[in-house]
């Protein structure tokens, strides 16, 4: 649940407890109006404890495409730590959920595959980061595109991603023509084949405004990392790299 609709049920909760105490004519029964009234008390305390953890330190994400199989299924729900990118780093493998430069009602869920400063390539169905083959366990399977950054650009499939569709930003903010721009990360899903990532829309941002594409002049940033599967049951456990 988004902190917006959670602030909607606090409200409405807010709302009756006022009325029931401007209106008590509404509940005749003194003792249905004392259980109402403590009722409602409880659900707005819970509703801002639970506000308070939404906003600030955690919240559930719900899957809603093949995008990350196996490792996450459609309709597992993750727990993001939204706290922990504040005291370091995100690292290569980690899973994150960030609002995506491509217009969306929703933050999309990825795999860090390179972070500012790292060159990368796809070949052959390999994915090398700084001329090293990843070992990666955890795809569905290998993709059957390349993809290179060179000359101040994402190439896939020998062809420039289009920076009105793309957030590819401008070579001003690049520091070296094959290297991620400061700021930016290359996004896969585990679902190489069938997934809408960097390989469609270009870098994923840890701050600031979309360089461009779609979204160019919002702001970007990383909501958190995906640190819990929390439902179903049969599938708890911690996400690692």
């Amino acid at each position: 649940m988004s902190p917006a609709a959670l602030l909607g049920i606090v409200i409405a909760f807010a709302v009756a407890r006022l009325i029931l105490t401007l209106r008590p004519a509404l509940v005749p029964a003194q003792t249905a109006r004392q259980t109402a009234r403590e009722y409602l008390d409880a659900f707005i305390v819970a509703g801002v404890v639970a506000l308070g953890i939404v906003t600030f330190l955690g919240r559930p994400y719900f899957i809603p495409s093949a995008s990350m199989e196996p490792t996450l299924q459609i309709h597992d729900v993750l727990l993001v730590d939204k706290l922990e990118y504040r005291f370091r780093k995100p690292a290569d493998g980690d899973i994150v959920v960030f609002p995506p430069p491509l217009v969306s009602p929703d933050d999309f869920i990825k795999r860090i595959v390179g972070r500012p400063g790292d060159s990368i390539s796809v070949a052959g169905g390999v994915v090398r980061r700084n001329g090293v083959a990843l070992t990666e366990p955890y795809i569905a399977d290998k993709p059957n595109y390349t993809l290179e950054i060179k000359n101040y650009q994402v190439i896939v499939d020998g062809m420039p991603l289009d920076p009105t569709i793309a957030n590819v930003p401008p070579k001003s903010a690049w520091t070296a023509p094959d290297r991620i721009p400061p700021h930016c990360y290359l996004m896969m899903g585990d679902n190489r084949n069938d997934s809408e990532d960097s390989h469609v829309w270009g870098f994923a941002q840890d701050s600031g405004r979309f360089y461009a594409g779609e979204r160019k002049g919002q702001d970007a940033g990383l909501t958190g990392r995906a640190v819990l599967l929390i439902w179903p049951f049969s599938r708890i456990r911690v996400l690692h790299h």
